[in-house]
């Protein structure tokens, strides 16, 4: 633990591709709601988009609150991310009954659409504007949005599995501060 400072680097959630996956998706459920719920002013399409908009602003958020947390808690990181990834689910079944409700066809994983939607993952400096050939429609928008999110969702699950893996080979904040301490008191 020598030369190992007590609290480690943490934060730095921008650079992590969980956290742009899902910012992009933050951003496309705003426009969605906007476009295809509040356009219809009952209180129940209203509580729809409210719903769908927390759901996708807890995804994004708890991967940054988790991030930011590890330095001290390793434990919190990954309830965090869990949480986050629940959220997204909860927004997946959102996207899945706007289009079951409307009889909208839900794209193949093997679709060429979904096969497209994959390939952008791979472009840089992505933003909710990379997706806008996909925003036509409201079949094509929710399946763009369902596509994200399953990229996200793979990415939350790999980052939970090194995280878990992590946790068991390196210990938590509470453990290393014992043995740094422990040190500590070996060298005096």
């Amino acid at each position: 633990m020598e030369n190992q400072k007590l609290i480690p680097k943490h934060g730095g959630y921008r650079q992590l591709k969980s956290f742009q996956t899902t910012e992009i998706i933050f951003d496309l459920t705003k426009i969605f709601c906007e476009k295809f719920y509040r356009t219809n002013k009952t209180d129940r399409s209203y509580r729809t988009a409210e719903q769908m908009e927390q759901a996708a602003r807890s995804g994004r958020q708890n991967i940054a609150e988790g991030s930011q947390a590890s330095g001290t808690s390793k434990k919190t990181e990954l309830k965090l991310i869990g949480v986050a990834r629940a959220s997204l689910e909860e927004l997946l079944l959102d996207y899945e009954d706007f289009l079951r409700q409307r009889n909208l066809a839900v794209w193949a994983k093997d679709s060429p659409q979904v096969a497209e939607i994959r390939q952008l993952a791979y472009k840089s400096n992505r933003t909710y504007t990379t997706y806008e050939s996909y925003l036509d429609s409201p079949e094509s928008f929710a399946n763009c949005a369902i596509c994200l999110i399953h990229q996200a969702n793979f990415l939350l699950d790999r980052q939970l599995k090194t995280l878990e893996q992590d946790f068991l080979t390196k210990g938590g904040f509470t453990e290393n501060l014992y043995r740094s301490r422990k040190e500590f008191r070996g060298q005096q």
